[in-house]
This record gives C-alpha cells, structure tokens and sequence, in this order.
C-alpha cells in the first residue's frame, strides 16, 4: 500500500477516544502526532515533480535540474507525517517505549519512496526526467523511525528496530534550518546525516542507546549484518555537553556495504527489469563535531563532518533486494581507486524578531577530493576534485503554537567533480508555505 489509504488505516490503529480527545491526542500515554507541510516554490533550473519522491520538487540542484518549474512544493521545512508513540510504565522508572512513523507526499499521497522516484527516470535522458533522489524513505508503511524499547530517566532508553541514527538526531539538532528541505543542503541530501549515504540516515534491525542528564549526553548505536534491505553492519557513537549557552557534540560512525541508488542508464534498462535500479557500494566512515551557542534572541550554529569512502571488504553481488524491496540489476563495488573524502561544513545564525518571527540565514559547502585512477580538478569525471556551495535566508511566522507560514531563497552551485555530468551548475529556489503539526 503506497497512497493515502495507508494514512486512514494507519489512524484506525488508534482508539476512538484519542482521536476525539478536542484538546489532546494523547490516550492512556498513547500520542497521534503530525505534520502538514505544503507550499509553492519556483526553481531557476529544476525537473518536473515527482509523484513518489517526497521533497517533490529539486530544491538542490540536481544532475538533471534543466528548466525553470513552479510548482507545489511539499514538505518545505518538515518531513509531512504521520506517527504514534506511546510510554507505558512497568516499574517505578521504567517504561516501555515505542514509536511507529511514516511519512508521506501530500501533493500526491503517496507514501515517501524515493527509490520509486529513481526508477520512474530508469533509460530517460536527463532532460526528459522528473525530479528524484535516494533515500532511507523507500515506500515502506513505517519508512520513518519504527521501534520499541524500554525507558529510564536513570540509566537512558534502549530501542530496537529501526532507528533514526545518532548521526541523523544530531544534524537535526545543529543545522540552522531544522532539517529543511527547502533551505538546507544536508537536511534534503541526507548524505551528511547517512555517514556518506542517504539511505543510512535510518537503520533497519538496529539497537539504539541513549543516555543524557542536566550537562551530559552519550549513546551507542549498532546495526547488525543481514542480508536484506542494508546488508552490511554499522555502528555509531556519541558524546556531547551543554554548558553557559553551548551545546557540542561529536559523533563517530562506521558503515558496511552502504547502498547509494541511481536510476538505470538506457543501455542498463536494455537488460533488466524496467522497476529495478543501478549502485555503488562502499565502507563508509565519518567523524562529525558541531555545535550553537544561544545568547538571548541569537543563536549561532556550526558543524564539521569528514566522510571516507572506500571499495567494500564484502563486494555485493546484482540482484540483491534492498530497501522497500528494489532489485539492485547493476553494483559497483569498485567506484573507489583511492579513497573518496567528502568534508561538509555548514553554519548559520537565528535570530528572534518577536515571539511569533524567526528569520534564520544558512551557508552549506561540500569539498570533494580526486580519487580516481587519475589525479584531476575539473568536471571530466565524477571522481575529480570539487566543490557545492549552498546559501539560504528564511522567515518563520507562527500564527498559533501548531501552524505557521514560511517564505524563503536557496541559492546552490557546483564545480569541478562535483558537476560532472550536470545540465547546469546553479539554481536558485524559491518557496512560500504553511506547516501544520499536531
């Protein structure tokens, strides 16, 4: 079930009583939560909307962002949603936790699946394709965060399933736009938060711990080696501080075996099945330290994340299933001669007009080195050294505590290596929208 239909059963699991409750939609420690997010945006160079890829629209300038597109954007600042969780006490200070969410597109209804978004432009030339991308958002009923575990303001909470990583809550957390797709780079890639590949930002059959008091926080993530929809093992952790208005954190993380997705090229679809789709395959390591500091009206944001790419020590072979069931026709798994480093820096400052208006300006820069069999620093081969540079101004007016409207820019461009194969280098978004959370 990939539509809307999925929302109204979803809502069904819920108990009556919940979903009558006017003033809550908490029932006996169970919560319904949402968000709605729609708008109207404009891209200088961008691609037809896709009815499956969730962001919609090419917010970031894509391979095959080509011509200017107005259009409905979803999903502008926050991920549109649905969920449930729910704490239900088992012992003085224990509780069992759980969280089912999964996110959707509402300008289409579909279920976010990204990886359907890459096979609609399987043996299309770019020009002629609508917009797309990878993602851990693969069609799945519960493509957010889906787990369950026990939870303890003492000794911190432990969660089994599938789990936003510690890496993923800490973008989250210091990216000056919140995670927006509409205005931040690394809030739409999903590359930084995926310790090099988006689909990594979420890890199915993981363990998740977590533990923070008044100064400190830590935790420890682990994924464990299968051979179905992220077969390879990770692991991830983190330790950071509040203190005197700052808060820093630093995360460590390791991948096998990361899944990177791309549509099928003309001559690829010739030979395989028209729903399947082509990857590189990698062992990802990343180190990442970020940090804000708020003073009043101001608050201030930085972060620094180092990528390494490397050929697997498990090699895959083609035909395997990965995420929401894709077939993998074609795998690479040696995209990589020499180590492929990504280095991603962003910042930002936020600043509260008033109570209700926050206008918040972002930069964003990828540097890419050359690690193909041949050194070069120009736009030959995707392997070259280079550069993406990505800056953004937004405005955020909340008319009540659950709704509020938004207006903003992005402005990106690539280079070099970074722009092999692109119809353009540059584009410039624009987007006016509402978000509604419950």
């Amino acid at each position: 079930m990939r539509n809307f239909t999925a929302l109204i059963a979803f809502a069904a699991l819920l108990p009556a009583a919940a979903r009558a409750e006017s003033d809550s939609l908490t029932w006996n420690g169970i919560t319904l939560y949402g968000v709605l997010d729609l708008g109207i945006a404009h891209q200088t160079h961008g691609a037809p909307l896709s009815q499956d890829w969730f962001v919609g629209l090419e917010y970031l300038l894509a391979k095959n962002s080509n011509k200017p597109v107005t259009g409905i954007g979803p999903s502008g600042l926050s991920q549109s949603k649905v969920g449930v969780r729910g704490s239900e006490s088992l012992l003085p200070d224990l509780n069992f936790v759980f969280n089912l969410e999964m996110g959707f597109d509402p300008q289409s209804g579909n279920l976010a699946d990204a990886l359907a978004s890459l096979t609609h432009n399987n043996g299309v030339p770019l020009d002629r394709q609508t917009s797309s991308g990878d993602s851990s958002r693969a069609g799945q009923l519960f493509n957010g965060p889906a787990w369950a575990g026990l939870g303890s303001e003492r000794f911190g909470t432990v969660t089994l399933g599938r789990n936003n990583t510690l890496l993923l809550d800490d973008i989250l957390k210091y990216d000056p736009m919140a995670g927006s797709y509409a205005f931040s780079v690394i809030g739409l890639s999903g590359v930084v938060a995926g310790m090099g590949d988006t689909e990594d930002a979420r890890l199915d059959d993981s363990v998740k711990y977590f533990y923070k008091n008044e100064t400190w926080r830590a935790g420890a993530l682990y994924q464990f080696d299968h051979a179905d929809s992220s077969p390879g093992s990770a692991w991830q952790a983190t330790l950071g501080f509040d203190a005197a208005g700052f808060a820093v954190d630093a995360v460590v993380g390791h991948k096998n075996d990361a899944i990177a997705a791309k549509s099928l090229s003309a001559a690829q679809l010739a030979t395989a099945p028209i729903d399947s789709l082509a990857a590189t395959i990698s062992d990802n390591t990343s180190y990442t330290l970020a940090g804000s500091y708020t003073n009043g009206p101001w608050k201030a944001f930085l972060g620094y994340e180092h990528m390494r790419f490397e050929n697997p020590s498990r090699p895959l072979a083609a035909g395997i299933h990965a995420l929401g069931g894709y077939e993998l026709s074609f795998i690479n798994n040696a995209a990589f001669p020499h180590a492929r480093v990504l280095q991603a820096t962003w910042g930002g400052v936020r600043y509260a007009l008033t109570k209700q208006l926050d206008v918040t300006g972002a930069f964003y820069h990828y540097d890419q080195n050359s690690f193909g069999e041949t050194h070069c620093t120009n736009a030959s081969a995707d392997s070259c050294s280079g550069t993406l540079d990505a800056y953004s101004l937004m405005g955020d007016y909340r008319l009540t505590a659950r709704f509020d409207v938004y207006a903003g820019a992005m402005f990106s461009k690539v280079s070099d290596g970074l722009a092999n194969g692109y119809l353009h280098t540059s584009t410039l978004n624009t987007m006016t929208g509402f978000r509604f959370k419950f």
